[in-house]
């Protein structure tokens, strides 16, 4: 009798089918998204294997993004899975986002909101605390540094001038882009918002540092404050930024 493929442990699939002997023979680009997910996982769990296991997960969260922003412990709840397993499923989609990141240009060119968007989105638009970043760039808007400077429950009040421009003194860079998150995914600047930035304006001119924007991200996309046309920034940019 044919046994139950919905119960076939890895070590009942033929040895050419089975995930890591499918990569090892054609590559990893030719697996699913669950095989790839089963070769972190190892094992499965009583009535599923590793491969079936990594399936629910995908269709649990939502697909890979969906793991992404799944916080920790939710992973750890779902049968099967426990801390180790967790960590290293959070693990590899950080590497892989890291390899990204190192794949684009030596120096990353932030010319318009959108360059914002395309560097930050992945950090910050799941985080269900807002957070607070600071974009360090030289004179041709390469990216010199990027610090995250707060998490929590954002009181703009309570943040220093101080410890904003600290980061750009640090690394001798001329001008600076404020990006936070709206956990709420509503990426509309609140009043707040406004009043926070046209303060660290005024700041960056006696200091001599620039404030190109402050870029507000959430699931529902982004928002450039500059663009807005509420404040005047003062600072020229590229053209591209219009």
């Amino acid at each position: 009798m044919k046994p139950d493929s919905d119960h076939l442990g890895i070590r009942d699939i033929p040895l050419s089918e089975r995930p890591r002997e499918r990569l090892e023979m054609r590559g990893e680009g030719a697996l699913s998204d669950g095989e790839l997910l089963a070769i972190l996982l190892r094992v499965g769990v009583e009535g599923k294997n590793a491969v079936q296991l990594g399936l629910e997960l995908i269709h649990a969260f939502g697909g890979l993004r969906g793991l992404h922003a799944a916080r920790f412990e939710e992973l750890c709840a779902v049968k099967g899975m426990g801390r180790a397993k967790a960590a290293q499923i959070k693990a590899a989609i950080e590497l892989g986002y890291r390899m990204s990141l190192e794949e684009q240009a030596e120096q990353v060119i932030i010319s318009k909101p959108e360059d914002v968007e395309a560097l930050m989105s992945h950090t910050l638009a799941v985080r269900d605390q807002e957070e607070l970043w600071v974009l360090a760039l030289s004179t041709r808007n390469r990216l010199i540094r990027k610090e995250r400077l707060y998490i929590g429950t954002l009181n703009h009040s309570s943040i220093r001038m101080a410890e904003v421009f600290e980061i750009p003194m640090r690394c001798r860079a001329p001008s600076i882009i404020l990006v936070h998150n709206h956990p709420s995914g509503d990426p509309e600047p609140s009043q707040e918002d406004l009043r926070f930035t046209e303060e660290l304006v005024k700041a960056g001119r006696l200091l001599d540092i620039g404030v190109l924007d402050h870029i507000i991200i959430a699931e529902g996309g982004s928002r450039s404050i500059r663009r807005l046309g509420k404040i005047d920034f003062h600072t020229p940019l590229p053209r591209t930024w219009h």
